[in-house]
């Protein structure tokens, strides 16, 4: 029998692979191929409309995995087996096909056997409109197709959904990616962008420190505190609190009204009185002398700004002479149903009442230009822009919320590219369709909702929020895990999630609030971080639990360095629940149970592994447990069992042992003090001698502990030809060295 992958109607089903996906497809449900394995689906109407919602079928049977969003600016994971738990606003929904459901019991989270493929259906951009994923409580599943913009109508959308299927999840997410780049042309993926050099540098992010009170002396000190501490950051972010801006909604000497705080505007595109001299010190006279001070007194190699994409939360001040020039308006938002259909934002509720002063599209780009341009005069070396997807709700008159947010974006990107090196920006705020697929140049962009350090149900949220959004953001942008408390009950579980992320490490600490216990951890003496290459995902075996509320699932996530794989698991459970999950409404007071839970590690859970093995890969790994310091040696399918309790997490190094010259197994580990102990190693080869010696050659970064599996004790040690000493352990197999002085890298050879 002949399998044919790619997607068609048959018999009123929707069919891929030959196995039924939607069934009771209505007849006004078209598909069209992508590629010979892929293909779009859409759906005609009689009347035009700006915006509509088709049943594209009946889907069940099938574990799920979707992203949608929860509220306007974020998505969040959510798992389920039918078409009624999928909700509004989905934008990625991944499901599992397997040829014997019964195998996937509801007690049973391993990974799918060889008869098990994937499903993967993304809504897309179809021309000015843009396309969400919903299920009934009939297990229908619609597609919503809509403008934004009331003017803007069609009776047809011919590639609203594409549908594709593979063997390999991460694979089939990638190609898809691929797929669709090539044939939308209206954004790029990750491949194919310029990477901004401070994701290789510790940061610090001054909100939490000053929230919007944030001012020179501030900033001063906390540096200050850093450097005395022996942990500066490299790279700094001036949030907001920077910029010029009046709110005309809060009255000296009166208590601000609850959402008035985001109907500020922005009045000028220069720094506000606290960064200028008020004559009361010395600390700086404009924002560029005192940028310049603190590169010089602090190292910093990278200062970026704060600014939303409208200007500011309420846009700009219309009636601002400044910012006249950019032909601004009051405009009042318009949300779509999708977004309060979910959770309603205070932050959006407040623009809608307030208003939002919007800069005319045609003049955008010289409004970040003239911005941008001021910055790079005074120093400053890139953005963070934030509040992205308002410009959703802003469509109506500007031809929807597509257009205008392609216009904007591709303005901000011009502007970035003209003024900043190194394509300095950092997107937020931005997770909906609009933005991700509108996505040319941008690099990086905050994957999930604000780290809140007084929210203590939400620290297990953002770390399983951001594993599950990089599967779809990961293949656009690197994923920003956002800052995180170096000094929080949580920090050792936030700290050792960055490390497997891929992702910048940058924290919010006060000034003095600081453990340089954890941040050495993360950050090498010279302020780089030892980072993954790629972004951190939820292995195979968890793309189907829910790993925060289901009671039994710990969260495992997977990385690659360029010569091993690190996965780091932790236990997400009893410390909180999903927003909109039945449960929590029912129950809103009842107190969370701390878990302790049990699961397994194995070298196959980090996908790709063959990939930077070699080839005197033998099979096996040594996987090296960074909190307990153990070493094993593991097969290919073998597992270590791991045991955690709520809020705790553990990290492995997963090497691939090599077979060397007289039959020396050995596997590079990297520092051993360091979450990512792995990131530290570059290269490793053999050489044998005239005199029938071998010599294990490692290229290594960094400072401090650095160690290997090794079969057999070597006879000697060298660090840049000089003989070292170091350990070893026969009972495990532990090499190591001390590496001295610089983070330079070097060359490390053993000798047998």
């Amino acid at each position: 029998m002949t399998i044919t992958a790619a997607p068609g109607i048959k018999d009123g089903c929707l069919m891929v692979r030959d196995k039924v996906l939607l069934a009771q497809v209505p007849e006004n449900v078209v598909i069209s191929a992508a590629t010979c394995d892929s293909a779009f689906v859409g759906a005609t109407s009689s009347t035009p409309s700006s915006r509509h919602v088709f049943s594209l079928g009946v889907l069940e049977r099938y574990r799920f995995l979707c992203l949608f969003r929860a509220k306007i600016w974020w998505m969040i994971p959510r798992v389920g087996k039918s078409g009624s738990e999928i909700p509004m606003e989905t934008q990625m929904l991944l499901l599992e096909a397997t040829e014997n459901p019964a195998l996937h019991d509801e007690l049973s989270s391993e990974t799918s056997t060889g008869d098990t493929f994937y499903i993967l259906l993304l809504p897309a951009l179809d021309g000015q409109f843009r396309t969400s994923l919903q299920g009934t409580s009939a297990n229908e599943l619609q597609f919503c197709i809509e403008s934004g913009d009331a003017n803007v109508q069609t009776s047809q959308a011919f590639e609203a959904v594409f549908i594709n299927s593979g063997d390999n999840p991460f694979e089939l997410i990638k190609n898809s990616i691929k797929i669709l780049e090539k044939h939308k042309g209206t954004f790029g993926r990750i491949q194919n962008k310029k990477i901004p050099a401070h994701l290789d540098w510790f940061g610090w992010c001054t909100w939490d420190a000053f929230y919007s009170k944030v001012n020179p002396q501030g900033i001063k000190d906390g540096l200050q505190r850093f450097l005395e501490g022996g942990c500066s950051p490299k790279f700094l972010i001036i949030d907001d609190g920077w910029q010029e801006t009046v709110n005309e909604f809060c009255k000296e000497g009166e208590a601000p009204i609850e959402g008035t705080q985001f109907a500020a505007r922005l009045v000028d595109i220069k720094e506000n009185s606290k960064f200028k001299s008020s004559g009361s010190d010395d600390i700086c006279t404009d924002l560029r002398e005192f940028i310049d001070k603190i590169k010089e007194k602090y190292g910093l190699k990278f200062v970026y700004v704060w600014h939303a994409l409208a200007g500011y939360w309420g846009g700009v001040m219309p009636s601002s002479e400044t910012m006249k020039k950019y032909n601004p308006k009051l405009v009042y938002p318009i949300q779509s149903p999708g977004n309060i259909g979910n959770q309603r934002d205070i932050a959006m509720d407040s623009m809608e009442k307030y208003g939002v002063g919007i800069i005319d599209p045609c003049k955008i780009f010289d409004f970040y230009n003239d911005l941008h341009s001021y910055l790079v005069s005074s120093n400053i070396d890139g953005v963070k822009v934030d509040v992205q997807n308002l410009i959703e709700t802003l469509g109506t008159g500007y031809g929807g919320r597509v257009t205008l947010t392609r216009k904007y974006q591709e303005a901000l990107e011009q502007s970035i590219a003209r003024n900043f090196k190194g394509n300095n920006l950092i997107c937020c705020m931005s997770h909906n369709s609009d933005s991700i697929y509108s996505s040319r140049k941008s690099a990086v962009a905050r994957a999930s909702e604000d780290f809140m350090p007084r929210e203590s149900t939400f620290q297990t949220l953002h770390i399983a929020s951001v594993a599950f959004n990089s599967l779809l953001l990961g293949e656009i942008v690197v994923p920003d895990w956002d800052m995180f408390h170096s000094k929080h009950k949580t920090a050792e579980f936030h700290g050792a999630a960055r490390a497997v992320g891929g992702c910048a490490v940058y924290v919010s600490d006060k000034p003095g609030n600081h453990d340089f216990k954890l941040l050495k951890k993360l950050v090498l003496p010279d302020g780089s971080i030892l980072r993954a290459r790629h972004a951190g995902r939820p292995t195979r075996d968890c793309l189907f639990v829910d790993p925060v509320t289901d009671g039994k699932s710990l969260l495992k996530i997977w990385n690659l360095n360029k010569l091993s794989g690190v996965i780091g698991i932790f236990n997400c459970q009893g410390a909180g629940s999903w927003p909109m999950k039945q449960a929590a409404e029912e129950m809103p007071n009842v107190p969370f149970t701390p878990l302790t839970l049990s699961g397994n590690v194995r070298p196959t859970d980090v996908e790709f592994l063959r990939e930077v093995a070699g080839e005197d890969w033998n099979e096996e790994s040594a996987v090296y447990a960074f909190n307990s310091g153990s070493l094993s040696v593991l097969p290919k399918n073998g597992s270590l069992e791991v045991c955690l309790a709520t809020l705790e997490g553990e990290i492995y190094t997963i090497s691939p042992i090599r077979v060397f010259g007289q039959d020396i197994h050995f596997a590079p580990i990297g520092l051993l003090d360091m979450y990512n102990s792995g990131g530290a190693v570059e290269a490793v080869n053999c050489r044998i001698t005239d005199s029938s010696e071998c010599r294990i050659k490692i290229k290594g970064r960094g400072c401090g502990r650095f160690g290997a599996y090794s079969s057999t004790k070597p006879k000697h040690c060298m660090v840049e030809n000089r003989e070292e000493d170091f350990t070893y352990s026969a009972v495990d197999g532990l090499l190591a060295i001390k590496l001295q002085g610089k983070c330079n890298l070097r060359e490390i050879e053993f000798v047998y």
